[in-house]
């Protein structure tokens, strides 16, 4: 179908099932680097060269001050988020206490930490978190080549875990690493049968030293079509677009709203930043109005 079409589609699907209700999330990149995972897009892998900032898990205090900052940027939720495959029973509880300060200011709390257990989510959504982010990344097909120190099985099963817990889970994906329309349209329908209750949807951003920094930054109408695609796909599942937003879409962001999504990352990101503050709280206001919100 021609873009304008599928835009429309997704955009009917939204104002009929999404309606206004907006999403904007921030994240707290809380320990950086030291990945013994092979993901090939990311630059905290300790296999890739990437430069990137390296160092162990922060403090509470430091964390409450990135979420708050996070929070000014429009962030309704912010994720703590850590590199590595799991936690150390002491980091949990690190994590643990930060979440209970999250609740403490009114900030609505999430956690990115890897594989995890019944018994460490039943301890951190005693401290409050009730959301957990655990990307699928792409199609079961495609995965073996961007990572293979774990499965896509394996990420399969943390996501039936969370949701076990009773938790809400966060999952999607990055593309622009090589991946097919088929692979593409795979995911979007794993997200649909899992019933996610997020999907945050990236670009990939290549970064020099990674296996995939060579790659091709997406075109914009490729971007807006992938958006417009899971919304038809997911139906009133909440849509995010966060990394890559800048770089894809350029002048042009505004449209990811036209074509599905109903909320986006806000304040930066991992390993690059975002638009700023200014911007963001700027892209905000100008699609509430929009909405009519």
């Amino acid at each position: 179908m021609p873009l304008d079409e599928v835009i429309a589609q997704a955009d009917h699907v939204r104002r009929e099932r999404v309606h206004g209700d907006m999403e904007f999330c921030g994240i707290v990149n809380a320990k950086s680097g030291m990945c013994g995972e092979d993901c090939g897009f990311c630059a905290q892998s300790s296999r890739n060269p990437s430069g990137s900032g390296v160092y162990p898990l922060i403090d509470c205090d430091r964390i409450l001050q990135i979420a708050r900052k996070a929070v000014d940027a429009g962030a309704q939720r912010v994720g703590i988020v850590t590199s590595g495959n799991s936690l150390t029973g002491k980091e949990i509880e690190l994590v643990s206490s930060a979440i209970k300060r999250f609740s403490e200011c009114g900030i609505l709390p999430c956690a990115s930490l890897g594989k995890i257990s019944l018994e460490r989510l039943d301890h951190l959504m005693s401290a409050g978190l009730r959301r957990y982010h655990h990307n699928i990344e792409t199609s079961e097909r495609f995965f073996p080549r961007v990572v293979t120190t774990h499965s896509y099985k394996d990420r399969i099963r943390t996501i039936l875990t969370v949701k076990s817990a009773g938790l809400e889970i966060c999952s999607g994906g990055i593309f622009g690493l090589g991946e097919t329309w088929e692979d593409r349209i795979d995911m979007a329908l794993e997200l649909k049968e899992l019933e996610v209750d997020s999907v945050p949807i990236n670009f990939l951003v290549p970064i020099e030293g990674t296996p995939m920094g060579k790659r091709t930054v997406m075109s914009a109408p490729e971007a807006l079509r992938i958006i417009a695609i899971f919304r038809i796909v997911l139906g009133k599942t909440p849509i995010k677009v966060a990394a890559g937003r800048e770089p894809v879409l350029k002048d042009l962001q505004k449209m990811i709203f036209s074509a599905g999504a109903n909320g986006m990352m806000v304040g930066g990101y991992l390993t690059v930043p975002g638009a700023g503050d200014t911007c963001d709280r700027a892209l905000i206001r100008e699609v509430a109005l929009s909405w009519g919100r």
